[in-house]
């Protein structure tokens, strides 16, 4: 691997909790916010999964976007991540509402029919078996379940992104659009 694929993280790779760092700052709320994502697709009451949370920015923003009868859960591999999402999530008075799972590379481990709502955000070109992460997502939501992949154009050819979206649709899901979100491929599902 030469140097440039090593700076741009093309080369498969699960980032490391520090680098989670520099996609949580002020700044991002200046190009990914949540509520212009997530506005048409949430209800107060749901259930939200965030896969790959990276330092809980969408997680945060959806546990209060959906109300104190809705939750988040918030799935990663890495324990340092689960344990800095909780500590997070009790500064921005949440924490009641986001709950962590330590799913594995070979499972997400949360029971079929869970969620209204699933979020892979700039996470799944991470992921070895992109194929049965994607059946595995389809069987966590229940039938009406959203799932939104957004993944960034700096890592991920719209090649590989179509490819991604290729293994959705024959998972079951129907794409419903492609929204415009910076620096991102991006597609909304919905599993009928």
């Amino acid at each position: 691997m030469n140097i440039a694929q090593k700076l741009l993280l093309t080369e498969p790779h699960v980032c490391p909790w520090w680098l989670a760092y520099t996609f949580d700052n002020p700044f991002r709320r200046l190009i990914h916010q949540p509520e212009k994502i997530f506005g048409p697709h949430l209800e107060k009451g749901m259930t939200a999964v965030d896969m790959g949370y990276g330092m809980g920015y969408f997680s945060i923003a959806l546990a209060k976007l959906l109300g104190n009868s809705g939750n988040v859960v918030s799935v990663d591999i890495q324990q340092k991540m689960l344990d800095i999402i909780q500590k997070r999530a009790g500064k921005a008075g949440v924490a009641h509402r986001i709950h962590t799972q330590c799913g594995s590379s070979d499972a997400i481990g949360l029971p079929f029919g869970f969620g209204d709502l699933v979020l892979a955000f700039w996470m799944v070109h991470e992921v070895p078996q992109m194929e049965m992460f994607i059946q595995e997502i389809f069987m966590i939501l229940k039938p009406g379940g959203k799932f939104l992949l957004v993944e960034p154009k700096i890592h991920v050819s719209l090649e590989l992104f179509e490819r991604i979206c290729t293994h959705a649709t024959r998972s079951g899901f129907a794409v419903l659009e492609n929204p415009r979100i910076a620096l991102s491929h991006a597609t909304w599902f919905k599993k009928y």
